[in-house]
């Protein structure tokens, strides 16, 4: 393999399992809070409880998470150089604001909240904890802000050949990232959900036979994340609908690739499945079951409008942006070949139809969940609990699956170009690579890899354990119960005595 490819893997490798992080301390740190705020309000030492154990895991994940982003700041400048340099003026303001909300506010609020416990007044407390829950967000919203600005520029104009930033309102209201925001928070929600029904599931079902004291614990975990995962995937839904549109306008080659649509159609329908071999531009052996004309309608809200394929979109693509890569020996093999504008088939076809599918099992296993626990009952075979934690592996897998077909769909340009925006503002992604060895490459390749499966190791080792150890492993031991007026002790007060 040559440096462009294995820059590409290694990336994609480092990326999407930083992602398998990100999601759901977003999801569980909001919930977490909200379990906390049940429990100062009510003063019911059952959400205490809650608040105790998830608590613990988001802490394990969200220090795995600091860990594995590290390195995706030092990958723009070791593999991706002359990418750097190309997006780094309009990169620098939302990245640093990133920065500044993930290690001043997230941090800060973090560490108060975990060393607060029997420091802070409970309603203090209780803030920090808001407080971090919402850094987060905030921390997604700039760095989808800066990817969104890779699938359609704006607000920026062209000096020297490089794009520099002229508002930094339009590249934080860009409409790409205000449609990608909510559809990856609740993407984020669904995937603390099926965690909470996964774990809650497994828990109840091990204590059926038991008078469990924690039993409440687990079923009001397991309701609050069967109901969580059911509102985020009717969020998907509608944001994805919004994002399609988008696509239609924006990237119109990236929407023909995830329905295979090898020849325009009017009105277009929407492959449901296709039997064959999607990997060839005109699709000639691809047979697929089809709903007629709901293509059209995901892209334009009727159902009559035209949309073009692959093979259509290929000259029009070459009338804008040229037949063959630049005769520069930086290109490699790539050097004065002709561009091919075709991102990867079967990837952008089965992975547009992963994420809907795995989105949607998801959402369903929440629904089966309330419905086995709506009078208390649960199932006694082993099918329950197999299903309930099988449950858990569904967002992530849709998760990965989408952002690998956005980023995958936008190719062969690292920086999509605007359809209606600034002329020249798109490089290839061929053109973005450091100029480094094969050697060099594979060296980073194998050992990052390395690194993140000792790390993913380590992960499941400290999640196996607490959630094996249950609300017990994360409670401090009850104190013999003494006289309140010689002693002024409170039980809730005594548990908020236990730290991190």
């Amino acid at each position: 393999m040559e440096v462009l490819e294995l820059a590409r893997w290694q990336f994609g490798v480092t990326t999407v399992y930083h992602f398998l992080m990100v999601p759901l301390t977003i999801g569980l740190s909001v919930l977490v809070a909200a379990m906390q705020t049940a429990w100062v309000r009510t003063d019911d030492r059952r959400y205490l409880k809650m608040t105790k154990f998830w608590g613990k895991l988001l802490l394990v994940n969200f220090a795995m998470g600091v860990v594995t982003g590290i390195v995706q700041e030092f990958q723009f400048g070791m593999t991706w150089s002359a990418y750097s340099r190309f997006v780094g003026d309009v990169f620098g303001a939302p990245l640093a604001m990133e920065g500044l909300v993930a290690f001043f506010v997230e941090s800060t609020f973090l560490g108060l909240w975990i060393f607060g416990w029997d420091r802070l007044p409970k309603k203090v407390h209780l803030a920090c904890a808001w407080a971090f829950s919402l850094a987060t967000m905030f921390s997604a919203y700039f760095i989808l802000a800066a990817n969104s600005w890779m699938q359609h520029p704006v607000g920026v104009q062209l000096v020297d050949g490089k794009p520099t930033m002229n508002s930094i309102w339009a590249v934080l209201t860009n409409n790409t990232a205000l449609a990608a925001i909510p559809h990856t928070i609740a993407g984020a929600f669904s995937v603390a959900a099926a965690f909470l029904v996964g774990v809650a599931g497994w828990h109840l079902w091990r204590k059926r036979k038991q008078d469990d004291e924690h039993r409440a614990v687990w079923r009001s975990s397991l309701r609050l994340g069967g109901w969580v995962g059911v509102v985020a995937f009717a969020v998907l839904a509608i944001t994805g609908d919004m994002q399609g549109k988008l696509m239609f306008e924006q990237q119109p080659m990236k929407m023909a690739s995830a329905e295979a649509l090898c020849h325009t159609e009017k009105p277009a329908s929407f492959s449901i499945i296709a039997i064959g071999d999607v990997a060839g531009a005109n699709c000639e052996d691809v047979k697929t079951f089809t709903v007629p004309a709901l293509l059209s309608f995901l892209a334009h809200n009727d159902f009559s409008t035209e949309v073009p394929g692959v093979e259509n979109l290929i000259s029009q693509y070459q009338a804008k942006y040229g037949t063959n890569y630049p005769d520069d020996p930086q290109l490699g093999s790539l050097a004065g070949k002709p561009i091919d504008y075709v991102p990867n088939l079967p990837v952008t076809y089965w992975g547009f139809r992963i994420m809907i599918g795995f989105g949607a099992i998801s959402a369903g296993i929440g629904v089966l969940a309330l419905w086995f626990t709506r009078r208390g009952h649960i199932p006694s075979t082993r099918w329950f609990p197999r299903l309930m934690l099988a449950g858990i592996a569904t967002p992530f897998i849709a998760n990965s699956a989408g952002w690998i077909f956005t980023e995958m769909g936008r190719q062969p340009f690292v920086v999509a170009p605007n359809p209606s925006g600034v002329d020249g503002v798109w490089m290839f992604t061929a053109r973005a690579v450091s100029q480094l060895s094969t050697g060099e490459v594979w060296t980073s390749l194998i050992s990052l890899t390395a690194v993140y499966l000792a790390l993913g190791v380590v992960e499941l080792y400290l999640m196996r354990k607490y959630v094996r150890g249950g609300v017990d492993a994360v409670m401090p031991p009850q104190k013999p119960k003494q006289d309140n007026d010689s002693q002024g002790g409170d039980p809730d007060e005594e548990a908020l005595a236990f730290a991190y």
